[in-house]
């Protein structure tokens, strides 16, 4: 399954990471460098195994932790109407 922000979030670059404003409400959301990186996949059109794969190769020593984690934030920002699918 691909993933992509909803039409009215926009990403926004930052030293720690990125943030996420949903423009229609105006609430936001700062991300980790890690979170960062699963949004950045996501805008590129990667799909969920790819993006597991992909922080798998940057973090090794994270592996059994990374498939959760992806689905935990993915979970979120999809409560959140931060991506849609």
């Amino acid at each position: 399954m691909t993933w992509s922000l909803a039409p009215d979030v926009s990403a926004t670059e930052t030293d720690d990471g990125m943030v996420l404003l949903q423009e229609t409400t105006g609430r936001y959301w700062m991300l980790n460098d890690t979170g960062a990186t699963m949004v950045r996949l996501l805008r590129q059109g990667k799909d969920v195994q790819d993006i597991v794969d992909e922080l798998t190769t940057r973090f090794p020593q994270d592996a059994t932790r990374i498939a959760a984690d992806v689905g935990v934030l993915l979970e979120q920002l999809a409560q959140a109407r931060l991506v849609t699918t």
